[in-house]
């Protein structure tokens, strides 16, 4: 086993995986009406199961690693595109 994990990603682990963050944690905001704090752990447990089951089934620690990566590009993204709405409104 190496010190450090290589952590093998591709283009599409940004098109697929941050999206369907973003699309997931927006589903259980209206259906299960969490609280605003609690919004980025559930981002970030959803890029967990995407990427620790799904896109790196083969290494727990890249897995993990990539997982939290997802979950905050997907929370970023959201932040990123509400603040720029909220600015092109307010112009």
């Amino acid at each position: 086993m190496e010190v450090f994990p290589i952590v093998h990603t591709n283009f599409w682990d940004a098109v697929i995986a941050v999206p369907l963050v973003v699309l997931l944690t927006q589903i259980c905001k209206w259906l299960l009406n969490i609280p605003k704090p609690y919004i980025p752990a559930v981002a970030n447990v959803f890029g967990l199961i995407i990427s620790i089951f799904f896109a790196h089934r083969n290494n727990l620690w890249t897995g993990t690693f990539m997982g939290f990566f997802y979950g905050n590009a997907g929370v970023g993204f959201y932040s990123s595109i509400k603040t720029q709405i909220k600015a092109y409104r307010n112009t």
